[in-house]
């Protein structure tokens, strides 16, 4: 990457400021990066984030940094590229740097407040039937870029940093995929990892209140408005017609695309693009039947099994139909990939001999915690229902009213316990979902250990009764006093206290 073509593509997004000392226009950097630590010989160093320090700089410019990229003139020995945003810069640089990856790659994104997840994998199962070995995913859980072992790998964000997801990309690429299906969080476009990225299919899934807080948005208007943008970003969207603030999402889509390519889906719909129809709904799996109410789309026309459980997940299959649909699978690729398709840590069952069901999920929001409960509430209406939870901290703060309403609406008992407090508490945090539930309704006890949590929900239980062990999933660790703690996931956490109970 040479200085010249990073800085007119710069100036072509109005962001370039000039450079603090003269910078020769063939300058040619064989690195790039934002991590001090990581920089090489002949590197452009990246110089962003609150916690930003000169010292950083100054250890990039001892490993080889020739230049840095950043905001203001901090004054060292090479030049540096001054501009006026930072992280678009960071994004546009990246592309450049790893020379364009997502134009080799039919890029599929995901938004909403729920159901990202599980509908990647839906999405990426089903074109994996289409596609063998050539289908890229980047989910809250794992990120896949190629058919080797080393290639799945854990994620750390919903949606990685700008430098590391077009890192990815270019290494989907040189691995042979063809296609690439992610997740798109709010912070994405909030904090510009996305900047500058067009996607081949947009999908909306649904909006509630949630990452409203002071290290998230500001305000509700402000969530809305981020999500919105994979909208005005994407070349086809697809929409859920019975979201709420569907006609505002809806507006936004049409800014930017034509009608014609905006397809929408819903619960016996018949003025959506497709009308989905429930058939069947248990505690594993799920049925239901498409109406196709365009012509174009009456192939899709057909039955369908899922083997996640929940209702509320048959909208999140319809929404992988119609966006594989449209990167080239049949139905029988759809058929197939739906029922042979496992979610990690979402609606996992495990049952027990003497001690009732427990369910794992990574229901961490009113919206997903909600239908989750109601689900298992309506299967088994005479169950008690026990939740152990807890809420994360320095973020999403109005998480705990919510998981508080759902709590009364659905749940008998519930076990409040740690879950990624951060930098808070996790007792404070227990006691703002106590304060809010209605204890007429729900008994609470507060356990501090989340291993000790599980094991009380499921040693008090009768075979009368659903356990939810709900928000860390699969997570293999606590984030306390910004440091991943380990821990050893909710699955495994639950397995053993159930072999230890039944020996």
């Amino acid at each position: 990457m040479q200085a010249n073509q990073l800085i007119a593509l710069l100036q072509e997004h109005d962001l370039y400021r000039g450079t603090t000392t003269a910078l020769a226009a063939d300058t040619d950097f064989t690195a790039l990066g934002y991590d001090s630590r990581k920089m090489t010989a002949h590197g452009l160093f990246v110089c962003k984030g609150k916690a930003f320090s000169p010292d950083y700089l100054k250890q990039a410019i001892d490993l080889g940094a020739t230049a840095y990229l950043a905001e203001q003139d901090y004054h060292v020995a090479v030049p540096g590229i001054l501009v006026s945003d930072v992280r678009k810069a960071l994004s546009l640089t990246a592309q450049l740097f790893f020379g364009f990856p997502q134009n080799d790659l039919f890029l599929i994104g995901y938004t909403g407040t729920k159901g990202k997840t599980t509908s990647t994998y839906f999405t990426h199962n089903i074109l994996n039937q289409a596609f063998p070995g050539q289908v890229a995913m980047f989910s809250t859980i794992n990120h896949v870029i190629g058919t080797q072992p080393q290639d799945t790998f854990k994620a750390h964000l919903t949606t990685a940093e700008s430098f590391d997801l077009f890192h990815e990309m270019r290494q989907a690429v040189d691995n042979g995929m063809k296609v690439l299906v992610m997740e798109v969080a709010s912070q994405a476009y909030l904090v510009h990892r996305v900047y500058g990225l067009h996607f081949d299919v947009g999908i909306f899934l649904n909006i509630s209140p949630d990452h409203i807080g002071v290290n998230e948005h500001p305000t509700f208007a402000n969530y809305l408005l981020c999500k919105q943008q994979l909208m005005l970003n994407a070349d086809r969207c697809i929409i859920n017609a019975d979201m709420d603030h569907f006609d505002a999402v809806y507006s936004a889509a049409k800014v930017s695309t034509d009608p014609d390519k905006i397809f929408t889906y819903g619960v016996d719909n018949p003025q959506a693009s497709l009308s989905l129809h429930t058939q069947d709904a248990t505690l594993t799996a799920s049925t239901f039947t498409v109406t196709a109410n365009q012509p174009a789309l009456k192939s899709l026309a057909a039955t369908y099994h899922v083997s996640v459980p929940g209702d509320f997940n048959q909208g999140n299959a319809t929404a992988a139909i119609l966006v594989s649909f449209l990167a080239g699978a049949h139905t029988a690729d759809m058929q197939d990939g739906l029922a042979h398709t496992r979610v990690p840590g979402r609606m996992e069952s495990l049952a027990t001999q003497h001690h009732g069901t427990v369910y794992i999920d990574y229901a961490h929001d009113w919206g997903s915690m909600n239908a989750l409960l109601h689900f298992l509430h309506t299967q088994f209406p005479d169950h008690r229902i026990t939740a152990v939870l807890g809420s994360t901290g320095d973020k999403g703060e109005d998480r705990r009213e919510g998981f508080a309403k759902a709590l009364n609406a659905y749940a008998d008992q519930a076990v409040l316990t740690t879950d990624d407090p951060g930098h808070e508490d996790p007792r404070a945090i227990a006691q703002e979902i106590d304060d809010r539930i209605d204890h007429d309704k729900v008994t609470t006890t507060y356990i501090a250990k989340r291993e000790d949590a599980i094991h009380h929900a499921i040693a008090h239980a009768t075979n009368d009764d659903l356990i939810v062990l709900a928000g860390k999933g699969e997570d293999a660790y606590q984030k306390v006093n910004g440091v991943n703690t380990p821990y050893p996931s909710d699955p495994v956490v639950a397995k053993r206290v159930i072999a230890t109970l039944e020996a």
